[in-house]
Formats: C-alpha cells, structure tokens, sequence
C-alpha cells in the first residue's frame, strides 16, 4: 500500500511532531516504576544507562525533519508514500506510549512492540537512495531504537513479575535482540545506521552494568562485536 499526497504526508509530519512533544504532556516519566510490579527491582540488569536515553531528542528531530521534506519536497512521491502507511501506525501509538507505560508496563510492552513492527515494515520498503538522510536514516535509527527498547521493557516485565531471575531475563532478552538485529541488519543489506543504534544501546548496558553484574556486561559486549561485524558487512556492500 502507497500513501502519496499531501495529506498522507501531512498525517507523517504531524504525527512525529505529537511523538515529539509526548514526553512534555507526562513529565517526570523515567522509565517503569518498580513499586508497578510484584517484585521491585530497583535497576534492572537490561536497563541501559540514563544516558542513553538522550538519543531519542535525535530521533524525535530526524523524524520531524522527515516529515517536513516529505510534506514539502516529496508529497507524491510513491517511494516516501510506501514508507507512510506503516510509520504513520508506529508514530500514533508513540505519541500516546508515554500515557499508557505510566499506568501498565504490560500494554506499554505490547505497544512497543507493535511500534517496532510498523517501524520495520516502514524501513524495508525506505530504499537507500535518493534522498538516503531525509528517508532510510532516520527510520533505520527509529526502528533500531525500538528493537532495543522492546527488548529492555520484555526483560524489565520477566523480571518484575518473577517470571525470571533479573541477570535471566536480561541474558535471554540480549540474545533475542541480538538474534533480531543481525537478522534485520543482514536482510536489510543497507542502513548501518540500524545496528549502530542497537550497539549504542548495549554500550549502555555495559556502563549500567559493569563489574556489578559482569555476566551481562560481557554478553552485552559480545552482542556488540557481532553488530558491528554485521553492520561493517553491510557498510562495505554497500560501497
């Protein structure tokens, strides 16, 4: 399905800017509460660092810059209409995760996910040229963002509901977002700038972690190097 107009493309750019301006509308919002769940585990072995956090002001800009190129340069064309249907679906639940992760982790992990999908299917059919840092880049850092994410709020839901031990649920979690990543990243044959997104994330996961829970640290580090070796492949195919 091909989206192509100018109000598909006005629904994208107004769409980013409600994701935008969300976390405004639930201010304090710092990641789960513990007390949201049976067991309270103050900083779950997933989590990565505070820090990283900081890269969703980038997304949050690229996606709005997306949209505005989109609304005034590339209204009609089929190529940006093909990514709309699918982003559009991904930045309407965004605008509204905030609201539903302060009151339910479990619906937030659904739309989350969810999210993620459509923004893989929106990525797929994004070529990598023309128009490459204004189309492929800012959904390939979009969705590898959310592979992450998706991964952190599964593991932090295992472990809050005892369902795993915390170091469990964040070694499962780390290989499945490996597994999925390097999947993408390899079918995708193009935009790096995936797995570099999914790498800033397990980075971060080591700085959390570090030598307090070195088991997670070192699979988190190994998670890394196979990402980045994925992303190096596609990097030189695509030379």
């Amino acid at each position: 399905m091909t989206m192509t107009g100018r109000l598909p493309a006005a629904i994208v750019l107004v769409l980013a800017i409600a994701f935008a301006v969300s976390p405004a509308l639930t201010p304090g919002f710092g990641g789960y509460d513990p007390t949201q769940f049976p067991l309270m585990v103050a900083q779950p072995a997933i989590l990565p660092a505070g820090y990283a956090f900081a890269i969703w002001g980038l997304i949050y800009l690229w996606l709005i810059l997306h949209g505005l190129f989109g609304l005034l340069q590339r209204p009609d064309d089929t190529t940006w209409g093909a990514t709309r249907p699918a982003l559009s679906g991904s930045l309407a639940l965004g605008a509204i995760w905030l609201a539903v992760a302060v009151r339910s982790p479990v619906m937030a992990s659904v739309l989350i996910a969810v999210m993620l999908l459509l923004a893989l299917v929106a990525l797929f059919k994004a070529p990598a040229r023309p128009d490459r840092w204004l189309l492929l880049a800012p959904l390939a850092i979009y969705a590898g963002w959310l592979t992450a994410a998706t991964g952190v709020s599964i593991g932090v839901l295992l472990s809050g509901y005892g369902w795993l031990p915390d170091t469990a649920a964040a070694i499962l979690m780390l290989g499945i977002v490996l597994v999925m990543a390097v999947l993408v990243q390899l079918r995708l044959q193009r935009a790096p700038e995936y797995g570099l997104t999914v790498i800033w994330a397990a980075v971060a996961i080591i700085v959390a972690n570090g030598q307090s829970n070195l088991t997670v640290s070192v699979i988190a580090a190994a998670a890394i190097l196979i990402l980045a070796l994925a992303a190096l492949k596609v990097t030189t195919r695509g030379q």
